[in-house]
C-alpha cells in the first residue's frame, strides 16, 4: 500500500522489542529517522546499541513492535512477506560486513543473479552485460570469471557492492561494510561506494563504528541504548 511521502525513508516512533526468558528486551526506543532521496546518512554507536536492528527494520527483514516505517512510499508494516521480498528486490541494495557471495558462482554470476531476481524481464545477454559493467565500475572488470575463493576480501566486498548497486536501487543499506577489511582496503571500498551512490542518485544508510567514515556522510546519527539522536551535520 502506498503512502504520500517525499522522503526515501520515514521512520516514526519506532520501537523494537524481543521476549527473552519471559521478559521484554527493549532494543529500539521511540526511534525516528527521515532520509531524503540521494542523501547519505551514517549511524554510529557502540556494539549492542541497536544499529543493526535498525537496519534490519529498514530492510523489512524484521518487523517493528510499534511505530511505522515508510520506505520509498510504502509502509513496510502493511506489506506481507512476499510483497516485502518483491519490494526489497526492486528498491534497495544491501551490503553486509560478511560478503555473502555464493561460492560456486563467478563474480559475474553473483552480480547477475541479483539483477535477474530484481528485473526478471531482462534477457540473459542484458543481465550478463550489466553485471560485467557493474563489476568494471568497482575495478573488477578483469575478475569476471573468478569465484569468491580466488578473490581477496576487498575484492569480494567490491563484488558485494556491485551486486547491491547493479539494479540501480534508490536506497543502499550498508552494515559495517569495511568491518572485515584492513584500513587501506576499506578506504578503497568506501570511496567506490560513495562514488557509485552519488552517480546513481542512491540514498545510503551506513552503519559504522568508524568516525572517519561517518564524517563522509551528509548527516550523522548516534545510537545509544536503542535511542537515535542526530549528533553531527557533517556537511
Amino acid at each position: 500500500m502506498n503512502t504520500s511521502n517525499s522522503s526515501i525513508i520515514d521512520a516514526r516512533d519506532v520501537t523494537y522489542s524481543l521476549e527473552v526468558a519471559g521478559r521484554p528486551l527493549h532494543i529500539l526506543r521511540s526511534v525516528s529517522l527521515q532520509v531524503a532521496p540521494a542523501e547519505v546518512v551514517a549511524i554510529v554507536g557502540p556494539s549492542g546499541s541497536g544499529k543493526t536492528s535498525m537496519l534490519m527494520l529498514l530492510a523489512g527483514l524484521e518487523r517493528a513492535t510499534t511505530g511505522e516505517i515508510t520506505v520509498h512510499n510504502h509502509a513496510l508494516g502493511r506489506l506481507g512477506e512476499d510483497d516485502l521480498a518483491r519490494f526489497r528486490r526492486k528498491t534497495m541494495g544491501i551490503v553486509f560486513q560478511s560478503f555473502h557471495l555464493i561460492p560456486s558462482l563467478t563474480a559475474q554470476d553473483n552480480v547477475g543473479l541479483a539483477l535477474e531476481i530484481a528485473q526478471p524481464e531482462l534477457s540473459l545477454h542484458e543481465v550478463r552485460e550489466r553485471a560485467a559493467a557493474a563489476l568494471d565500475a568497482v575495478g573488477l572488470g578483469k575478475r569476471l570469471d573468478h569465484r569468491p575463493s580466488a578473490l581477496s576480501g576487498g575484492e569480494q566486498q567490491r563484488v558485494g557492492l556491485a551486486r547491491a548497486m547493479v539494479a540501480n536501487p534508490p536506497l543502499l543499506l550498508a552494515d559495517e561494510p569495511t568491518g572485515n577489511l584492513d584500513q587501506e582496503t576499506g578506504a578503497v571500498v568506501v570511496e567506490l561506494m560513495f562514488d557509485l551512490a552519488r552517480r546513481q542518485n542512491t540514498a545510503v544508510v551506513l552503519i559504522t563504528h568508524d568516525p572517519h567514515l561517518a564524517e563522509r556522510a551528509d548527516r550523522v546519527f548516534t545510537m545509544t541504548a536503542g535511542e537515535l539522536v542526530e549528533t553531527t551535520a557533517a556537511r
